[in-house]
Protein backbone atom coordinates (compact mmCIF):
# COMPACT_ATOMS: atom_id res chain seq x y z
CA UNK A 1 0.00 0.00 0.00
CA UNK A 2 2.80 2.40 0.94
CA UNK A 3 4.61 1.48 -2.25
CA UNK A 4 1.56 2.35 -4.37
CA UNK A 5 1.08 5.59 -2.44
CA UNK A 6 4.69 6.53 -3.08
CA UNK A 7 4.23 5.83 -6.78
CA UNK A 8 1.16 8.08 -6.86
CA UNK A 9 3.11 10.85 -5.12
CA UNK A 10 5.90 10.52 -7.67
CA UNK A 11 3.44 10.75 -10.57
CA UNK A 12 1.77 13.80 -9.02
CA UNK A 13 5.16 15.40 -8.54
CA UNK A 14 6.04 14.77 -12.18
CA UNK A 15 2.68 16.21 -13.26
CA UNK A 16 3.11 19.41 -11.25
CA UNK A 17 6.71 19.78 -12.43
CA UNK A 18 5.65 19.40 -16.06
CA UNK A 19 2.78 21.86 -15.49
CA UNK A 20 5.17 24.39 -14.00
CA UNK A 21 7.42 24.20 -17.08
CA UNK A 22 4.63 24.07 -19.68
CA UNK A 23 2.27 26.50 -17.95
CA UNK A 24 3.86 29.72 -19.26
CA UNK A 25 3.84 28.36 -22.83
CA UNK A 26 0.18 27.32 -22.61
CA UNK A 27 -0.69 30.69 -21.08
CA UNK A 28 1.14 32.53 -23.87
CA UNK A 29 -0.61 30.50 -26.59
CA UNK A 30 -4.00 31.04 -24.95
CA UNK A 31 -3.42 34.76 -24.43
CA UNK A 32 -1.87 35.67 -27.78
CA UNK A 33 -3.39 33.10 -30.18
CA UNK A 34 -6.54 31.38 -28.88
CA UNK A 35 -8.17 34.43 -27.26
CA UNK A 36 -7.59 36.80 -30.25
CA UNK A 37 -8.95 34.19 -32.67
CA UNK A 38 -12.02 33.74 -30.45
CA UNK A 39 -12.54 37.52 -30.59
CA UNK A 40 -12.26 37.40 -34.41
CA UNK A 41 -14.90 34.64 -34.57
CA UNK A 42 -17.14 36.67 -32.26
CA UNK A 43 -16.86 39.81 -34.40
CA UNK A 44 -17.68 37.78 -37.51
CA UNK A 45 -21.03 36.80 -35.96
CA UNK A 46 -22.28 40.20 -34.75
CA UNK A 47 -23.80 43.14 -36.59
CA UNK A 48 -21.22 45.81 -35.75
CA UNK A 49 -18.87 47.25 -33.12
CA UNK A 50 -21.69 49.35 -31.62
CA UNK A 51 -24.46 46.79 -32.15
CA UNK A 52 -23.45 43.38 -30.80
CA UNK A 53 -26.63 41.62 -31.90
CA UNK A 54 -26.08 38.13 -33.29
CA UNK A 55 -26.50 37.91 -37.08
CA UNK A 56 -25.30 34.36 -37.70
CA UNK A 57 -23.76 33.81 -41.14
CA UNK A 58 -24.82 37.18 -42.56
CA UNK A 59 -21.29 38.62 -42.54
CA UNK A 60 -19.94 35.50 -44.25
CA UNK A 61 -22.58 35.81 -46.99
CA UNK A 62 -21.69 39.50 -47.46
CA UNK A 63 -18.03 38.61 -47.81
CA UNK A 64 -18.65 35.74 -50.22
CA UNK A 65 -20.82 37.92 -52.45
CA UNK A 66 -18.17 40.64 -52.55
CA UNK A 67 -16.50 40.82 -55.99
CA UNK A 68 -13.16 41.96 -54.53
CA UNK A 69 -13.13 38.98 -52.15
CA UNK A 70 -13.71 36.52 -54.99
CA UNK A 71 -10.91 38.09 -57.03
CA UNK A 72 -8.62 37.88 -54.00
CA UNK A 73 -9.47 34.21 -53.38
CA UNK A 74 -8.89 33.33 -57.03
CA UNK A 75 -5.54 35.15 -57.20
CA UNK A 76 -4.33 33.75 -53.88
CA UNK A 77 -5.27 30.20 -54.88
CA UNK A 78 -3.62 30.61 -58.29
CA UNK A 79 -0.43 32.00 -56.83
CA UNK A 80 -0.21 29.38 -54.07
CA UNK A 81 -1.02 26.58 -56.51
CA UNK A 82 1.82 27.65 -58.80
CA UNK A 83 4.47 28.89 -56.35
CA UNK A 84 4.29 26.16 -53.67
CA UNK A 85 4.79 23.08 -55.92
CA UNK A 86 7.58 24.90 -57.79
CA UNK A 87 9.30 25.82 -54.52
CA UNK A 88 9.13 22.26 -53.18
CA UNK A 89 10.24 20.54 -56.41
CA UNK A 90 13.01 23.00 -57.31
CA UNK A 91 14.48 23.11 -53.80
CA UNK A 92 14.51 19.30 -53.68
CA UNK A 93 16.23 19.19 -57.09
CA UNK A 94 18.84 21.68 -55.89
CA UNK A 95 19.47 19.60 -52.76
CA UNK A 96 19.93 16.47 -54.90
CA UNK A 97 22.38 18.33 -57.16
CA UNK A 98 24.39 19.50 -54.15
CA UNK A 99 24.36 15.96 -52.74
CA UNK A 100 26.25 14.76 -55.79
CA UNK A 101 29.89 15.54 -56.42
CA UNK A 102 29.95 18.73 -58.43
CA UNK A 103 32.64 21.41 -58.64
CA UNK A 104 32.21 24.72 -56.77
CA UNK A 105 29.59 23.22 -54.44
CA UNK A 106 30.20 25.85 -51.72
CA UNK A 107 29.80 28.75 -54.16
CA UNK A 108 26.63 27.17 -55.54
CA UNK A 109 25.17 26.86 -52.03
CA UNK A 110 26.12 30.44 -51.16
CA UNK A 111 24.48 31.75 -54.32
CA UNK A 112 21.10 30.30 -53.32
CA UNK A 113 21.39 31.23 -49.65
CA UNK A 114 22.35 34.86 -50.26
CA UNK A 115 18.74 36.08 -50.92
CA UNK A 116 17.92 35.25 -47.29
CA UNK A 117 20.26 38.04 -46.19
CA UNK A 118 18.88 40.70 -48.54
CA UNK A 119 16.38 43.17 -46.95
CA UNK A 120 12.89 43.33 -48.45
CA UNK A 121 13.33 46.96 -49.53
CA UNK A 122 16.42 46.00 -51.53
CA UNK A 123 14.59 43.08 -53.12
CA UNK A 124 11.77 45.39 -54.21
CA UNK A 125 14.29 47.82 -55.70
CA UNK A 126 15.96 44.99 -57.65
CA UNK A 127 12.61 43.76 -58.98
CA UNK A 128 11.57 47.28 -60.00
CA UNK A 129 14.81 47.69 -61.91
CA UNK A 130 14.29 44.34 -63.61
CA UNK A 131 10.56 44.35 -64.37
CA UNK A 132 9.62 48.00 -64.75
CA UNK A 133 8.13 48.93 -68.11
CA UNK A 134 11.50 50.53 -68.92
CA UNK A 135 13.46 47.97 -66.92
CA UNK A 136 16.29 45.61 -67.74
CA UNK A 137 14.09 42.68 -68.87
CA UNK A 138 12.19 44.81 -71.41
CA UNK A 139 15.40 46.41 -72.67
CA UNK A 140 16.88 42.94 -73.26
CA UNK A 141 13.67 41.89 -75.01
CA UNK A 142 13.87 44.90 -77.32
CA UNK A 143 17.47 43.99 -78.19
CA UNK A 144 16.28 40.68 -79.62
CA UNK A 145 13.33 42.24 -81.43
CA UNK A 146 10.60 41.50 -78.88
CA UNK A 147 8.07 44.02 -77.62
CA UNK A 148 8.34 45.12 -73.99
CA UNK A 149 5.70 44.14 -71.42
CA UNK A 150 4.31 46.15 -68.52
CA UNK A 151 4.94 43.21 -66.21
CA UNK A 152 3.18 44.46 -63.08
CA UNK A 153 0.09 45.74 -64.93
CA UNK A 154 -0.64 42.88 -67.29
CA UNK A 155 -1.66 39.23 -67.23
CA UNK A 156 2.04 38.36 -66.69
CA UNK A 157 2.06 39.99 -63.25
CA UNK A 158 1.96 36.77 -61.23
CA UNK A 159 5.00 35.45 -63.09
CA UNK A 160 7.02 38.30 -61.56
CA UNK A 161 5.79 37.52 -58.04
CA UNK A 162 6.34 33.76 -58.42
CA UNK A 163 9.94 34.42 -59.48
CA UNK A 164 10.37 36.73 -56.49
CA UNK A 165 8.93 34.10 -54.14
CA UNK A 166 11.22 31.38 -55.51
CA UNK A 167 14.30 33.61 -55.39
CA UNK A 168 13.67 34.43 -51.72
CA UNK A 169 12.78 30.92 -50.48
CA UNK A 170 14.62 28.27 -52.52
CA UNK A 171 17.86 28.55 -50.56
CA UNK A 172 16.26 27.91 -47.16
CA UNK A 173 14.15 25.01 -48.41
CA UNK A 174 17.21 23.55 -50.13
CA UNK A 175 19.09 23.47 -46.81
CA UNK A 176 16.18 21.63 -45.15
CA UNK A 177 16.19 18.98 -47.88
CA UNK A 178 19.98 18.62 -47.69
CA UNK A 179 19.72 17.91 -43.96
CA UNK A 180 16.98 15.33 -44.59
CA UNK A 181 19.00 13.62 -47.33
CA UNK A 182 21.94 13.23 -44.96
CA UNK A 183 19.68 11.34 -42.51
CA UNK A 184 18.66 8.66 -45.01
CA UNK A 185 20.32 5.32 -44.09
CA UNK A 186 23.24 4.87 -46.49
CA UNK A 187 23.07 1.08 -46.20
CA UNK A 188 19.64 0.99 -47.86
CA UNK A 189 20.88 3.01 -50.81
CA UNK A 190 24.03 0.87 -51.13
CA UNK A 191 22.04 -2.39 -51.00
CA UNK A 192 19.62 -1.10 -53.65
CA UNK A 193 22.55 -0.11 -55.88
CA UNK A 194 24.15 -3.53 -55.48
CA UNK A 195 20.83 -5.18 -56.36
CA UNK A 196 20.81 -3.21 -59.63
CA UNK A 197 18.24 -0.51 -58.84
CA UNK A 198 18.52 2.61 -60.97
CA UNK A 199 19.00 6.07 -59.48
CA UNK A 200 15.40 6.95 -60.34
CA UNK A 201 14.10 3.80 -58.62
CA UNK A 202 16.24 4.50 -55.54
CA UNK A 203 14.94 8.05 -55.34
CA UNK A 204 11.23 7.18 -55.57
CA UNK A 205 11.34 3.93 -53.57
CA UNK A 206 13.75 4.92 -50.78
CA UNK A 207 14.76 8.56 -50.65
CA UNK A 208 11.37 10.13 -51.31
CA UNK A 209 9.72 7.99 -48.63
CA UNK A 210 12.27 9.07 -46.03
CA UNK A 211 11.92 12.66 -47.24
CA UNK A 212 8.12 12.71 -46.87
CA UNK A 213 8.11 14.48 -43.44
CA UNK A 214 10.47 17.14 -44.81
CA UNK A 215 8.35 17.50 -47.96
CA UNK A 216 5.32 18.06 -45.72
CA UNK A 217 7.15 20.61 -43.59
CA UNK A 218 8.51 22.51 -46.59
CA UNK A 219 5.07 22.48 -48.24
CA UNK A 220 3.39 23.93 -45.14
CA UNK A 221 6.15 26.51 -44.78
CA UNK A 222 5.78 27.41 -48.46
CA UNK A 223 2.02 27.89 -48.07
CA UNK A 224 2.57 30.15 -45.06
CA UNK A 225 5.21 32.16 -46.93
CA UNK A 226 2.98 32.41 -49.99
CA UNK A 227 0.41 34.24 -47.86
CA UNK A 228 3.15 36.60 -46.67
CA UNK A 229 4.01 37.66 -50.23
CA UNK A 230 1.51 40.51 -49.75
CA UNK A 231 4.38 42.51 -48.24
CA UNK A 232 6.37 42.46 -51.46
CA UNK A 233 3.32 43.06 -53.66
CA UNK A 234 2.23 45.98 -51.49
CA UNK A 235 5.65 47.61 -51.73
CA UNK A 236 5.65 47.10 -55.50
CA UNK A 237 2.09 48.15 -56.31
CA UNK A 238 0.32 49.69 -53.28
CA UNK A 239 -3.20 49.09 -51.87
CA UNK A 240 -4.97 48.48 -55.19
CA UNK A 241 -2.68 46.65 -57.66
CA UNK A 242 -3.56 45.17 -61.03
CA UNK A 243 -6.42 42.67 -60.62
CA UNK A 244 -4.09 39.70 -61.02
CA UNK A 245 -2.10 40.74 -57.94
CA UNK A 246 -5.03 41.53 -55.63
CA UNK A 247 -4.57 38.95 -52.85
CA UNK A 248 -6.51 37.96 -49.73
CA UNK A 249 -4.21 40.13 -47.63
CA UNK A 250 -5.07 43.13 -49.81
CA UNK A 251 -8.76 42.55 -49.18
CA UNK A 252 -8.30 42.24 -45.41
CA UNK A 253 -5.93 45.20 -45.27
CA UNK A 254 -8.45 47.36 -47.13
CA UNK A 255 -11.27 46.18 -44.85
CA UNK A 256 -9.10 47.12 -41.86
CA UNK A 257 -8.47 50.59 -43.30
CA UNK A 258 -12.22 50.98 -43.86
CA UNK A 259 -12.89 49.87 -40.23
CA UNK A 260 -15.17 47.10 -41.53
CA UNK A 261 -14.31 44.69 -38.72
CA UNK A 262 -17.17 42.32 -39.48
CA UNK A 263 -16.16 41.53 -43.07
CA UNK A 264 -12.50 41.51 -42.05
CA UNK A 265 -13.21 38.95 -39.32
CA UNK A 266 -15.37 36.80 -41.59
CA UNK A 267 -12.67 36.75 -44.29
CA UNK A 268 -10.02 35.84 -41.70
CA UNK A 269 -12.10 32.93 -40.39
CA UNK A 270 -12.76 31.66 -43.92
CA UNK A 271 -9.04 31.78 -44.72
CA UNK A 272 -8.17 30.03 -41.43
CA UNK A 273 -10.66 27.22 -42.12
CA UNK A 274 -9.31 26.78 -45.66
CA UNK A 275 -5.73 26.55 -44.38
CA UNK A 276 -6.66 24.04 -41.66
CA UNK A 277 -8.41 21.81 -44.22
CA UNK A 278 -5.48 22.06 -46.65
CA UNK A 279 -2.87 21.28 -43.98
CA UNK A 280 -4.99 18.37 -42.67
CA UNK A 281 -5.08 16.91 -46.19
CA UNK A 282 -1.30 17.29 -46.45
CA UNK A 283 -0.84 15.46 -43.14
CA UNK A 284 -3.12 12.65 -44.34
CA UNK A 285 -1.17 12.28 -47.59
CA UNK A 286 2.18 12.30 -45.75
CA UNK A 287 0.90 9.74 -43.22
CA UNK A 288 -0.21 7.42 -46.03
CA UNK A 289 2.93 7.90 -48.08
CA UNK A 290 5.40 7.52 -45.21
CA UNK A 291 3.69 4.71 -43.28
CA UNK A 292 6.09 2.07 -44.63
CA UNK A 293 9.08 4.02 -43.36
CA UNK A 294 7.57 4.40 -39.88
CA UNK A 295 6.76 0.72 -39.79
Amino acid sequence: MRKNWGKVNTQLGDFFSASAFLGPSFLGVALFFVAPFAVVVYYSLIKGPMDHSFVGMENYVRVWNNVAFRIAVKNTATFTGAAVPLAVVLSLCLALVLESRIPMKSQFRTFFLSPMMVPVASVILIWQVLFHQSGVVNELAKMVGKEGVDWLNSDHCQVVIVLLFLWKNLGYFMVLFMAALNNIPKTLVEVASVEGASSVRIFFSIKLRYLSPTVLFVTILSIINSFKVFREIYLLTGDYPYDGLYMMQHFMNNMFNALDNQRLSAAAVIMAIAMVILIALLFAVEDWFGKDVEG
